[in-house]
């Protein structure tokens, strides 16, 4: 597989302690919208006291409060041709205050959406016509044909249609059969209310005629089936409605949040009156909101940095490359980024193994690997662009070492550092071989010239 990647250093929102923005709770790193709306007109760095916050700014864009990140990348586009060899890119972006590590915001992959291009097919004679599809008045009759002479290559296919059709007549009258028309309107109830203690309630009823047509004599038709009258009962006659009204609000006053801004709830109930006999609910919400402000930071916990690089296989602080004598190593890393009471990480700080230093060492013949996938195009766009793959010598590490060491012998040991690529003649160093070739079907580049940065 072929990519190539676009790098560059973008620089994110920064926050500005005296702009009033609108508050949302949550900033979906992955889209670049805000959801779950706050507070319109907040100080952009009260909105900001938590950073998974988010706030539109005097753009309207969404803008993240916390650290720059990268979205996800999109989905890969389509290939820029139907057949053969082309090209996919894809793309992200990056959201949130600072930078985002690395640069590459577009990657590029040759593609084969085919092996081969498509080749159109021709058509076979039309077969028979098809007897009529009717027995009385008029129809139709059809041929068909098929794309087989010759078949087509590749996913062609052949122009114009594979059926056929024209009207035929038998000379002979269809019957018309009867069909009712649409039902009438209900007519009123029997009575406007229920009497009270009566097991007899008002009926309603509604017609419709033998009309839309009505049944030929000649030849005769069918009538309509069944009766062209509905008779129902009314339902419940309904008692005088009263409507809802609310009563006073009441706050819980505890705010939602213990740092940074969230939301007070106060409640009201529908009882003053509540509804009765199908009147009306009270209008509006039962419950409402106000922005409560905790003049908190939220806590920020502590994150692991990546392990530093593993020290120089040494022993006792002597060099012992390319002895078969185990020494020790070392990597750290240090916990970051911790504020406002936020947790510390959790596991080692020190990380140490047993080892041997082979670095640079002649050792055993290695052996050729195949050759690498290409790697991405150069620049990404353009007539010029060019892949490279690789072929390396796999070195090989030696197998009489003894690979649990330490008093006990139970403690494992590893290789430190590559030996010498041996896969020439002799003891001589083999060097890598490179290959490189044009990318096919790269579209042309951009006018604004931001495909690539330096």
């Amino acid at each position: 597989m072929l990519l190539f990647v676009i790098t560059g250093v973008l620089l994110c929102s920064q926050q500005s302690a005296s702009q009033l923005v609108s508050c949302y709770m949550e900033f979906d790193y992955q889209t670049g919208q805000c959801s779950r709306f706050l507070s319109a007109e907040v100080e952009q760095s009260d909105c900001c006291l938590n950073p998974v916050f988010g706030f539109i700014d005097e753009t309207g864009k969404c803008q993240s409060c916390g650290s720059a990140q990268w979205s996800a990348w999109s989905s890969w586009s389509s290939c820029t041709v139907s057949c053969l060899e082309g090209v996919r890119q894809r793309r992200r972006a990056c959201y949130g205050i600072g930078e985002c590590d690395g640069k590459e915001r577009l990657q590029t992959m040759p593609c084969t959406e085919l092996e081969c291009c498509p080749v159109e097919g021709g058509w076979s004679e039309w077969s028979p016509w098809q007897p009529c599809s009717v027995t009385c008045e008029s129809g139709v009759k059809v041929r068909q044909r098929s794309c087989s002479n010759p078949p087509p290559i590749c996913g062609g296919g052949c122009e114009g249609g594979s059926t056929e059709t024209y009207a035929c007549y038998t000379n002979m009258v269809c019957p018309t059969h009867g069909s009712w028309s649409s039902w009438g309107s209900w007519s009123s109830c029997s009575s406007s209310c229920k009497t009270d203690g009566s097991q007899k309630l008002p009926i309603k009823h509604r017609t419709q005629t033998c009309s839309n047509p009505p049944p030929s004599s000649n030849p005769p038709g069918r009538d309509c089936p069944g009766p062209g009258v509905e008779t129902v009962e009314c339902p419940e006659l309904p008692f005088c409605p009263v409507d809802g009204s609310w009563g006073s609000w009441r706050s819980s006053g505890v705010c939602s949040v213990t740092c940074g801004l969230g939301l007070r709830q106060q409640r009201r109930e529908c009882n003053n009156p509540a509804p009765r006999h199908g009147g009306m609910p009270c209008p509006g919400e039962e419950t409402q909101h106000q922005v409560c402000n905790t003049h908190q930071h939220c806590p920020i916990d502590g994150r692991w940095s990546e392990w530093s690089a593993w020290s120089d296989c040494a022993r006792h602080g002597r060099r012992i490359e390319c002895k078969k004598l185990a020494g020790m190593q070392r990597r750290t890393r240090t916990c970051e980024g911790r504020e406002y009471e936020g947790r510390f990480c959790e596991g080692d700080i020190v990380q140490n193994q047993a080892c041997y230093n082979v670095k640079r060492c002649r050792l055993q013949k290695g052996n050729w690997a195949e050759w690498s996938p290409w790697a991405f195009c150069h620049p990404p766009c353009g007539s010029n662009a060019e892949k490279t793959r690789t072929k390396v010598c796999n070195t090989t590490y030696p197998t009489d070492y003894p690979m649990l060491v330490g008093l006990n012998k139970d403690e494992p040991a590893t290789f430190w550092g590559t030996p010498l690529p041996l896969c020439g003649a002799g003891d001589e160093v083999t060097k890598n071989i490179d290959q490189k070739d044009l990318c096919r079907n790269v579209p042309d580049c951009d006018d604004d010239g931001k495909y690539w940065y330096d």
